[in-house]
């Protein structure tokens, strides 16, 4: 099923009609056959390459031809869904990524890392490794983790509370940009004469020493083209906004309306001024899985069709997982049980609350549930002609809603090559996307600056 928010028509324009420099941000978010739960079984996908490097490096490379922002990979830390039923598992994004930085120039190269299952030192040097590989193509997707799977992979019987990981969350990243700041931009002197290699008063320690860490330094590896990596962060429950508002530079989002779009968008950002920060020092990008066909009919026969292949026992343990209840057993043309109330979610806040709104608010089955979120398990899924899609993505990004978007092609290869061949010419020729690349960087495509170094700085300053 798609996304039910009434469609404006999008007022005709002439080529020439002039526009603001403000142009969207594209990123292709990649995952196995594809985000729809049942796209393994749909012809066009290839599962059996889940595992194959030169997939994934192809889809990289589609990306870059239709000169998206970045690629972006999801990760967990235990087997995420049931393994019968669903393509799952495959390799760890960061190794991933350098392979792909190998074959490709432009595109950004967006990772997910979480804070409550790794130590800052290995984190702030596997980033930094990956900025230099590829000439300052790194982001890093900051999560906190929020499943007991993956707590119990860790020594650990139960999750640590919400709150509690994104205190952690703050400390981990506090410590991780003091190690990238290690090495200033110029402390590599390479005097081979008198032997001097680095100017270590340009390195500096960490000494870091807080309630989650300690963590001495100077990191092992020095500055990265970028400074930072791209920071990026996914949650939106309350912590997690404010974590966003404080620190990160792109949010991965889910609303499924554009009035929840807007909302969404102006807390945020009415969020930043407090930490010092501006509007453009943030961008926010939805999620949406587009089903693309030549026509509108033809969309939504290939949207039918991948509800059709979906295996409910698969759908109904993705569901109890997003809601915290398990509803096994429960009749599947029947309503949503009593549910907990959000503050006793100790998962994804953000992502319960939008499924169990979007349940009750149009009164959905179970069944209707399921089809609901198998593309897109809660981020907004349209099904259209090309057109009609650029439609949609140009109405939120003018509209208050989105600074540009995630894209879940519904089944890979096939969905990403035709986003990129007939949605986004579309949007170049509204001149809502770039042509050409503009930057070397991720951030210099996403029109961020490089971070200072805070020794520098304090330097300069004294």
């Amino acid at each position: 099923m798609t996304d039910q928010t009434p469609r404006t028509p999008r007022t005709p324009r002439t080529p020439s009609t002039p526009r603001t420099s403000r142009t969207l941000h594209l990123n292709a978010f990649l995952m196995n056959a594809g985000h729809h739960d049942a796209a393994w079984r749909h012809p066009d996908s290839s599962p059996e390459r889940v595992t194959d490097l030169r997939y994934f490096q192809e889809l990289a490379r589609t990306a870059e031809r239709g000169r998206l922002d970045s690629v972006f990979f999801a990760d967990g830390l235990a087997l995420w869904g049931k393994a019968r039923y669903n393509a799952l598992g495959g390799f760890e994004p960061l190794t991933l990524l350098s392979a792909i930085a190998a074959v490709t120039e432009h595109i950004g190269l967006i990772a997910t890392v979480s804070t409550t299952f790794n130590e800052p030192f290995h984190t702030a040097r596997k980033f930094a490794s990956l900025d230099h590989i590829s000439g300052g193509r790194a982001g890093w997707n900051i999560v906190t983790s929020g499943t007991v799977d993956e707590a119990r992979n860790f020594n650990r019987d139960e999750h640590l509370e919400h709150g509690l990981r994104y205190d952690r969350a703050r400390e981990f990243l506090d410590v991780a940009t003091k190690l990238w700041d290690s090495w200033e931009d110029d402390a590599i002197v390479l005097d081979k004469e008198r032997g001097i290699y680095a100017d270590t008063d340009k390195l500096h320690p960490a000494a870091h020493r807080g309630e989650h860490f300690g963590v001495a330094g100077p990191l092992n590896v020095p500055r990265s083209p970028q400074g930072h990596p791209l920071l990026v962060q996914a949650g939106s429950s309350e912590d997690g906004k404010e974590f966003a508002a404080q620190y990160a530079e792109a949010v991965f989002t889910a609303q499924q309306t554009l009035a929840d779009g807007q909302t969404f968008y102006k807390d945020l950002k009415s969020r930043l001024a407090k930490f010092g920060r501006t509007e453009s020092d943030l961008l926010v990008l939805p999620g949406i899985a587009p089903v693309i066909g030549s026509t509108e009919a033809e969309a939504k026969a290939l949207e039918q069709q991948l509800t059709e292949l979906q295996v409910p026992e698969y759908g109904l343990a993705q569901l109890s997982g997003m809601l915290g209840v398990d509803l096994t057993g429960l009749p599947l043309d029947g309503p949503l049980p009593d549910l907990p109330e959000e503050r006793d979610i100790n998962g994804n806040k953000s992502r319960f609350t939008l499924v169990a709104e979007l349940g009750r608010r149009e009164g959905l089955t179970l069944r209707e549930l399921i089809a609901r979120l198998g593309a897109g398990r809660g981020h907004r899924v349209f099904a259209g002609t090309p057109e009609q899609i650029a439609d949609q993505l140009e109405e939120w990004f003018t509209r208050g809603a989105a600074d540009g978007f995630n894209i879940m092609a519904p089944v890979l290869p096939t969905g990403l090559t035709d986003f990129v061949d007939q949605v986004v010419p579309i949007l170049q020729r509204r001149g809502l996307f770039r042509t050409e690349y503009t930057g070397r960087t991720l951030r210099e495509n996403y029109g961020l600056p490089r971070p200072a170094n805070r020794y520098a700085r304090a330097g300069r300053s004294a």
